[in-house]
């Protein structure tokens, strides 16, 4: 079978690679020709475009970028085309994902969603467009399937978080070879995740760089994003205790007794890893107050959405400074606090439902469009 996959983000190539190595074992010949990046060539087929082409952050900057959007999908449903696809799946990425959907559709060419566009938060008329335009929708997050069909009638598939796969196939670091090799001392990691885009990384490096002369007896690691060169990092590694390790992300946290993440995937990456969390997200001022009144959520961060409470501290905006982040940090460092993180870091993860949404969603796939 020939099977067309967009990802537009570095969460979606991990998924997506998963996917695509899940989809090897239902079907052997399989043929791929996707929209992803590096993990997904790692797992075979043509790239067609990187996701770090791709990523624009923010309202505003949408609306900069728009005409490489529209040349984008343009060149997107051309390729498709000449490439006659089996199926058509998406990952996430759902401004330019249902776009291409609304197409394939009346081209007759099936169309599967895997990890849900997030309407449940925001654009929630979207529904009508997943509805007319998607055959197959396959959900994550254990309160999405309550959401698409008991309220907007509209039967998905929940296959449980891929994340647990990815993490589970994470091999055990030699923690003194990993030292040894970056140049780390003895003493405890603390993790800075500011994200995947240029954008996000520098506004987020700011102030999470300005409290490590304040933690020094601890050493922090910036996870560099695969999709950046190291060159871009240099201004930010200026200080002894603050380093640089290049996508390497899993390897870091499983070494870390903290970490302060950027708002998206990796918060829910760093809790499943147990390491207690400071959840971070500053953008500008535009796009933050044209968010604050079309979002209706209590929290930002995937951990308390789905827990459905503060489990990590999120510091949003203006509560993302240099005085409340040493607070807070210094509340997760503190020994009395940790054991109650890890057991509601372990009931999260049972709420995900364990191992294997890759191999569920590519066994449910692959059935749909053999016969």
């Amino acid at each position: 079978m020939k099977y067309y996959i967009i990802a537009g983000e570095a969460s979606g190539d991990l998924h997506a690679a998963n996917l695509m190595d899940a989809l090897k074992k239902e079907d052997p010949q399989a043929d791929f020709r996707f929209w992803g990046g590096d993990l997904m060539q790692q797992s075979g087929g043509t790239l067609v475009k990187h996701y770090r082409d791709l990523a624009f952050m923010g309202f505003v900057e949408v609306l900069f970028n728009l005409k490489t959007i529209l040349s984008n999908i343009s060149f997107c449903k051309k390729d498709i085309k000449s490439y006659e696809p089996d199926v058509l799946i998406f990952i996430d990425y759902p401004g330019f994902n249902l776009r291409i959907a609304k197409w394939a559709k009346e081209e007759g060419i099936p169309t599967h969603f895997y990890i849900s566009p997030q309407i449940w938060a925001w654009k929630e008329n979207r529904i009508k467009a997943i509805k007319r335009d998607i055959d197959e929708m396959y959900v994550i997050l254990p309160f999405e399937k309550e959401f698409y069909e008991n309220k907007h009638d509209f039967p998905v598939h929940f296959v449980g978080h891929p994340l647990i796969d990815a993490i589970s196939k994470q091999e055990l670091v030699d923690s003194e070879a990993f030292k040894t090799e970056h140049k780390l001392d003895s003493r405890p990691i603390i993790a800075l995740l500011p994200g995947s885009r240029k954008q996000e990384i520098s506004k987020m490096l700011e102030t999470m760089l300005s409290i490590t002369d304040d933690f020094k007896e601890y050493q922090f690691i910036i996870a560099g994003a695969p999709s950046q060169e190291v060159e871009f990092y240099a201004p930010f590694i200026k200080k002894k205790n603050v380093h640089l390790v290049m996508n390497r992300t899993y390897d870091v946290l499983s070494l870390s007794t903290a970490a302060l993440v950027t708002s998206g995937t990796a918060t829910l990456e760093t809790a499943l890893f147990k390491v207690p969390e400071v959840v971070c997200y500053k953008g500008s001022n535009i796009s933050y107050q044209i968010a604050k009144r079309i979002i209706n959520l209590d929290y930002i961060s995937l951990v308390n959405l789905i827990m459905d409470k503060e489990v990590v501290k999120e510091l949003i905006q203006s509560d993302f400074n240099t005085k409340q982040l040493k607070v807070e940090l210094e509340k997760i460092l503190n020994p009395e606090n940790r054991d109650t993180i890890f057991g509601q870091y372990f009931e999260l993860e049972r709420k995900l439902g364990g191992i294997g949404a890759s191999q569920k969603t590519a066994k449910l796939i692959y059935n749909a469009i053999k016969n």
